[in-house]
């Protein structure tokens, strides 16, 4: 579920799996892609040029998995037992995000958002109120607002570690663009 839960928002290479997944041996997680694979949960694939890399991306099938891995990433953030200790990798950031994301009925509320987590960095769209985009890479379309920190930082406001106007008035959070737009979405999240 793992390896499941880092390809939700994109595709990503081996070394970049491994990364997010520093507790797994290389062995192991070339094991469980073969068996994702072979399941026909994943796929292995070579993004078009300049990059050319290999990449593992879930298929529609394996997407269809998404519902459940938020839903358990929702039920275990309300452990009463396990300490909150440890750091949120950027992938496991976003996905909260989009877990927490409360949709809006205001029909005028259409942006596009980027948000740069250190070096990694996140498309989002809402349309209409609703998120319809959540997506690892720069936003295709010019983003509204950008709002960059460090995946500290995030992980920080994600637990309610700290709040929205100290994590920007100490300057590990900035807001450009649209303002407003930008803490639209982060209100929508629940920052």
């Amino acid at each position: 579920m793992l390896i499941v839960r880092d390809l939700l928002l994109g595709p990503q290479r081996f070394v970049d799996l491994q990364a997010g997944l520093p507790d797994i041996s290389p062995n192991v997680l070339s094991h469980r892609l073969r068996e994702l694979q072979e399941s026909g949960v994943l796929q292995r694939r070579t993004l078009p040029p300049p990059a050319a890399s290999r990449v593992y991306d879930l298929t529609t099938w394996g997407a269809e998995l998404a519902p459940i891995v938020t839903a358990l990433g929702l039920w275990g953030s309300r452990t009463p037992i396990m300490p909150r200790t440890g750091e949120m990798r950027p992938n496991s950031l976003m996905l909260s995000l989009r877990s927490t994301f409360s949709p809006s009925d205001e029909p005028d509320w259409s942006a596009n958002y980027e948000i740069r987590i250190g070096a990694d960095t996140f498309c989002v769209r809402v349309n209409r109120g609703r998120l319809t985009e959540m997506a690892r890479g720069p936003a295709a379309v010019p983003a509204d607002a950008v709002i960059a920190t460090d995946h500290k930082t995030l992980g920080l406001l994600v637990t309610n570690g700290e709040d929205l106007e100290t994590a920007v008035g100490s300057g590990r959070m900035t807001l450009t663009g649209d303002i407003e737009a930008a803490r639209r979405f982060l209100a929508a999240v629940g920052l």
